[in-house]
């Protein structure tokens, strides 16, 4: 891995890449910002590309394609059944992970459906690190619960806990000893946490976590999605993996999992799916459901010069220079916003910077949708695009309750080899700035509320003529800025 230290002894990641293909970005005035979030009910999912100066908004899907990976889409066999490209994905599946069978998805939440479909019968309960939002619906459609047990730690939003990721061990055996083993329909581990700060798991947490799971027979699904950087952390921060190969890790997490799935929008970098076990019967259990709902099992759902780019992008994940580069852009934009005191989430993680909206806008509560306000508030200013992850991303009890999250975050996504160093501190300066006028941000009131995954299409009003204000502020200090 490299690791470079520049004589000035300015700290500053450098990439181990060249940029060959670039795409043209537009910055709109911030009179048209307004506008596009007005047209978007001021939820970043509807803003139209056309706005947007940098997206933030996810790594699903997103990640820079290698000259690798763009040539072998170029040698895609796009046979029905039976296609050779499909055979190269599940032999570079098995070379990785050591598992004997594949079934491809057309991406992550995909295997999600098929995992709850076969698995979650309804009272059963799925404990996990921490949930994901599609996760927890595809559990609960299919009548299932999900309990988390993260450690304490890693809903504390400043830490220095290398692993906030980590499974508390004791609390899931207390849970399987309680509910019995019968009604625990799997154990998840998601590997890089995502809804809190994209925190990582150790490998010896994993490891105690999958003894217990033996020890009373209960199967242990891991979502490996954001595996690429959780290999960077436990390679770096854990220190009897640090003479070990990122390949020696990646095949020590898959031997202790029964079942392993991932979305190849984020891990391998291409668009589409797969769902990995040594298990036999496992795997015959869900093979006629990934026809049924995904495609033939050659295929799943994905386009052969999709899955071309995959076993590439597998195979590059297992470079140290790869998987260390969005780590390392994350660390340098929360280490600076840190420093400017911008309050974010401590220590960084992976997939990107996670702005804690708590502490950015204590003004405005909960029930205004914090961390959504400040991602309308900071696309405004900047044109920005992050998503919001808060209670905007939770959804009402059956009583038509609010349910609050623990955290309020703004996640702003770091796809990987995509943006360059200037771009980021483009965007730390806007955070910085809208940090020192944080009191002009006001709240948000939804005007048209779905009653599953509202966060994806719902829309939203400001509650004041806040944003106006904000705009007036824009103008007075940075003049005909864009």
């Amino acid at each position: 891995m490299a690791h470079i230290k520049f004589y000035s002894g300015e700290e500053v990641p450098l990439e181990m890449h060249k940029v060959r293909i670039v795409q043209k970005l537009s910055l709109p005035h911030i009179e048209r910002r307004l506008e596009a979030l007005n047209e978007a009910g001021n939820n970043t999912f509807l803003l139209k590309n056309a706005d947007i100066y940098l997206d933030m908004l996810t790594d699903s899907g997103v990640n820079a394609m290698s000259d690798r990976q763009l040539a072998a889409m170029m040698e895609s066999d796009d046979s029905y059944a039976g296609s050779a490209t499909f055979t190269k994905l599940e032999n570079k599946i098995r070379d990785i992970f050591g598992t004997e069978y594949f079934l491809p998805v057309h991406q992550g939440r995909a295997a999600e459906n098929v995992l709850a479909k076969v698995f979650v019968r309804p009272g059963q309960v799925v404990p996990m690190n921490y949930h994901f939002t599609t996760t927890k619906a595809h559990i609960c459609v299919n009548g299932g619960s999900v309990d988390e047990i993260i450690i304490d730690e890693g809903l504390e939003v400043t830490s220095a806990n290398p692993f906030k990721g980590n499974m508390d061990v004791a609390k899931l055996e207390a849970i399987i000893e309680k509910r019995g083993a019968e009604n625990i329909a799997f154990v998840r581990v998601e590997t890089g946490t995502n809804l809190i700060g994209g925190q990582p798991h150790s490998l010896e947490n994993l490891r105690q976590v999958s003894n217990v799971c033996n020890k009373y027979g209960v199967m242990l699904v891991f979502d490996a999605s954001l595996l690429a950087d959780n290999l960077y952390f436990i390679k770096t921060r854990e220190e009897a993996c640090k003479q070990m190969s990122v390949r020696e890790i990646t095949r020590a997490i898959a031997d202790l999992c029964d079942i392993i799935y991932f979305s190849a929008r984020k891990l391998g970098c291409a668009r589409g799916g797969g769902i990995c076990t040594r298990n036999r019967d496992l795997y015959m259990k869900m093979r006629e459901l990934v026809t049924l709902y995904e495609g033939f099992l050659t295929y799943g759902g994905m386009s052969v010069r999709e899955i071309e780019a995959i076993t590439v992008g597998l195979d590059e994940t297992m470079d140290e220079d790869m998987i260390s580069q969005g780590p390392q852009f994350i660390a340098y934009t929360v280490n600076e916003l840190n420093r400017k005191g911008v309050p974010v989430i401590t220590p960084p993680g992976g997939l990107g910077v996670h702005l804690d909206a708590k502490r950015f806008v204590s003004h405005v509560p909960q029930a205004e949708y914090a961390a959504g306000a400040l991602a309308s508030a900071l696309f405004l200013v900047s044109g920005v695009r992050g998503m919001e992850r808060g209670s905007v991303s939770e959804q009402r009890d059956d009583d038509g309750n609010e349910v609050y999250s623990n955290m309020e975050l703004l996640r702003l996504a770091v796809p990987r080899r995509v943006f360059t160093l200037s771009q980021l501190k483009y965007a730390i300066d806007r955070i910085v700035w809208l940090h020192e006028n944080r009191a002009l941000i006001g709240g948000l009131k939804f005007v048209e509320e779905p009653k599953m995954l509202r966060f994806f299409f719902g829309k939203l009003a400001p509650t004041s003529d806040w944003q106006h204000k904000l705009m007036a502020k824009f103008r007075a200090d940075l003049g005909d800025s864009l």
